[in-house]
């Protein structure tokens, strides 16, 4: 049974860090990109960061430059770095594995619970 499991999330003001984890378990497959999704009050989920297993990476564009996702397979663990957060990168953030994803589409074979990030200003 896969059991995606997030934490790090919290409350910090604008322009803060914060450093998201998902500790995956009974999860074997290493050949489906893992990712990072958000959704805020009253929106729709969004994509935030993509991984594959060569470790090449993809980032809305929202967040590029500002967010890093990362992996330690050796601990089966996703991370999501978070630097100058801004007020509206408040949502609660889910870890998703076997993922897969195209230009306007994703499926996702495994979810998180979630974690929520509140960034004041």
């Amino acid at each position: 049974q896969v059991q995606l499991v997030e934490s790090g999330g919290g409350s910090v003001q604008a322009g803060g860090s914060l450093r998201l984890s998902c500790a995956a378990s009974g999860y074997t497959s290493r050949r489906s990109p893992m990712g990072w999704f958000r959704q805020a009050p009253g929106k729709g989920r969004e994509r935030v960061a993509f991984i594959d297993s060569d470790g090449r990476t993809t980032y809305a564009d929202s967040v590029k430059g500002r967010f890093t996702i990362s992996q330690d397979n050796s601990k089966n663990t996703l991370y999501l770095q978070m630097n100058s957060l801004k007020p509206e990168d408040t949502a609660m953030y889910y870890c998703a594995a076997d993922v897969e994803y195209g230009r306007d589409w994703y499926r996702v074979g495994y979810w998180g619970q979630g974690t929520q990030v509140t960034v004041s200003s």
